[in-house]
């Protein structure tokens, strides 16, 4: 199949690239870009490690195709942190003990990242529901929701 030309802003910096039609955004991040950060589970869009943010809002890079990217603005992993200073969330996760064996830990932020950040005044049960979208199979939710409910209160002020 030809190669098609895309060009996206990712974590800030515009990026071009060839990408085929069928070639997922998260293929194209991790082996056009070399953001690795983004991991790819079970390609079906239900584990939610692939979560990324695309025009401000929480989307599974395995089921978008890159193409489909084109001209967007793309947040991952890789731009939480500004520069050597973690993002109050990844401090939250480090502290309420929400990282295990890490693999869901890039989908379990950038998912937190977008339910709060659209949503300042969200509810725990939200949160929990919201942070249902994202597996973790080292059944380490009580940490992460602590975090994501922490990092609510801060953005709130409270």
């Amino acid at each position: 199949m030809d190669e098609q030309s895309i060009s996206l802003t990712v974590n800030g910096t515009e990026q071009n690239g060839e990408a085929e039609p069928r070639m997922s955004l998260a293929d194209f991040l991790r082996e056009r870009l070399g953001l690795t950060g983004t991991h790819i589970g079970c390609e079906h869009g239900v584990c939610g490690v692939c979560t990324v943010i695309c025009d401000g809002m929480a989307v599974r890079s395995c089921l978008m195709f890159a193409v489909q990217a084109d001209k967007k603005e793309i947040r991952t992993i890789e731009g939480l942190a500004d520069g050597d200073t973690m993002h109050p969330l990844q401090t939250l996760f480090s502290e309420q003990r929400a990282l295990q064996c890490g693999f869901c830990t890039p989908g379990m932020l950038m998912t937190a990242v977008d339910l709060v950040d659209n949503n300042p005044s969200i509810t725990p049960p939200e949160i929990k529901a919201g942070m249902s979208a994202v597996l973790c199979r080292c059944t380490g939710y009580e940490g992460i929701l602590k975090a994501v409910e922490a990092y609510a209160k801060q953005i709130k002020g409270v």
